[in-house]
């Protein structure tokens, strides 16, 4: 009798060890069994240097998503990236898009200007308006061997 509670004592924790290992699987891994809670936009850059997939992606400071995915469009020599963005955020056809830099050796982040004077962008919609992050090492090498300029530290809309 005290063999059959021992070992039904022990299957009871190793179910609710495996019970735990899956929940923290999905909930680490992202995995959604019911849609995703993303919908993706792109944006075309001139350069991506230092952004990943997972990179954050925020508009006024707050976070609306993460970086999908990195890609080339052969076509265009431009830098495709996907951006998740959290349903229920509203992104609009005049937004715009820039690589930041989290600090002064942090990593890199997608800032969104979200835009309002034109319609919503649909899920697989582009936006246009892009910025690639500013080169530091190419600005500090401009400016050890003096071929910096005033008007290369002014910035140009």
């Amino acid at each position: 009798m005290k063999k059959y509670t021992i070992q039904t004592v022990v299957g009871i924790f190793v179910v609710i060890g495996l019970i735990c290992i899956a929940y923290m699987t999905i909930k680490l891994g992202k995995v959604s069994f019911f849609g995703s809670k993303y919908y993706s936009v792109y944006a075309n850059f001139s350069s991506v240097s230092g952004l990943r997939v997972g990179n954050l992606i925020e508009i006024d400071g707050i976070e609306v998503g993460r970086v999908g995915g990195l890609s080339i469009d052969q076509e265009k020599q431009v830098a495709v990236v996907e951006l998740k963005i959290t349903k229920g955020i509203k992104i609009y056809d005049d937004a715009g898009a820039s690589i930041k830099t989290a600090g002064l050796i942090g990593d890199k982040f997608i800032k969104i200007d979200p835009g309002g004077g034109g319609e919503i962008l649909k899920p697989g919609g582009r936006i246009v308006e892009t910025t690639s992050p500013i080169d530091i090492e190419e600005m500090i090498s401009k400016y050890a061997f003096g071929d910096i300029k005033k008007d290369d530290t002014k910035e140009t809309k």
